[in-house]
């Protein structure tokens, strides 16, 4: 069984093409960046409906297939920005009418945390699930994957973006704030913000723009101690949460989940604990489509089917409202 996965929960168009048996034949996908600001979303949207007859093409050249090979459509049904996610949705069901194929919505969190199962061979893992928008510690417990614990306000990836827009470096700001902290000599205190489970950047960031327009900082130094001091608070709340639950496997997942620094510090801290650290390739990390792909194959195979009249969008699902039917 061979499925097409479409991802466009926000800046990304992705398609990817999977088999039910974990084989990735492409993973294709564009996205849209501004020089300065963050993502615009009808600007966004209209990136995603542009290019997404090319993005569908590429993949499917690459994979060597046409859509008479691909049994199973799958779309990110939700969380996400409502104008790209209704590109996605839209595109999907049209393929799904034009060529007669089962549809499946997906939940973008939950396919993070299965492509990296799948492609790992992690058994029962946290996830520290970190990307732009999103925040959160995620396992498997009780029938449903849970959140142990989250941010309280705005997602990790959108926090360091808006530090490095402040420092006038541009979207996404997030890697370049990377190379900028390779160059810092200085580690800065700045507000450490772990409340239990949860995590919290708003009062951080005012402390930090405030620290960028001072002018009695080097933005490198800044960089440097803007990762150390979010990345502990991240990897504290993890490894909490394995401890909690009595797990031995922490995966990492979503785009800040490339940050070679974060990489770094959550192996150190598994090491420490004797538990196995769980890092996928960049491209399965940030948003694509091969793990929509992936997370359709799963719930097809569990017997669940999106009617076209239901396949519609929901930028606020949670993670743990997702029924679990195919573990």
């Amino acid at each position: 069984m061979i499925c097409l996965g479409i991802e466009s929960t926000a800046h990304t168009f992705g398609i990817g093409i999977m088999d039910d048996k974990g084989n990735v034949f492409a993973n294709v996908k564009d996205s849209y960046t501004t020089k300065k600001g963050g993502i615009i979303p009808s600007k966004a949207a209209d990136h995603h409906a542009k290019l997404c007859g090319d993005v569908i093409k590429e993949a499917l050249d690459k994979a060597e297939l046409s859509m008479k090979d691909i049994g199973i459509i799958s779309y990110s049904m939700s969380p996400g920005i409502g104008h790209t996610l209704r590109i996605g949705a839209f595109a999907a069901r049209s393929l799904a009418l034009k060529y007669n194929k089962p549809l499946i919505g997906i939940n973008h969190c939950i396919a993070h945390l299965t492509i990296g199962e799948a492609l790992t061979g992690a058994k029962d893992p946290v996830l520290l699930y970190a990307s732009g928008a999103n925040t959160q510690i995620i396992a498997y417990e009780g029938g449903k994957y849970r959140i142990f614990g989250e941010t309280l306000d705005i997602g990790v990836g959108n926090f360091l973006d808006s530090v490095a827009r402040e420092m006038g470096l541009g979207f996404p700001g997030g890697p370049k704030l990377y190379e900028l902290s390779l160059k810092g000599k200085k580690f800065i205190e700045l507000p450490y913000s772990v409340k239990g489970m949860d995590v919290s950047f708003g009062g951080l960031l005012t402390n930090l723009k405030q620290k960028i327009n001072s002018g009695k900082y080097i933005n490198e130094d800044l960089a440097y101690s803007t990762q150390e001091t979010v990345f502990a608070m991240l990897l504290e709340v993890s490894e909490r949460a394995m401890a909690h639950c009595g797990k031995k496997e922490l995966l990492l997942g979503g785009g800040v989940a490339c940050n070679l620094r974060l990489q770094e510090m959550a192996k150190r801290m598994c090491r420490d604990r004797k538990a196995k650290c769980f890092i996928l390739e960049n491209q399965f990390n940030v948003d694509n489509g091969a793990m929509i792909a992936w997370q359709g194959i799963l719930q097809f195979n569990s017997g669940e089917r999106t009617e076209i009249k239901d396949a519609v969008i929901d930028p606020y699902q949670r993670t743990d409202e997702v029924e679990v039917n195919w573990k």
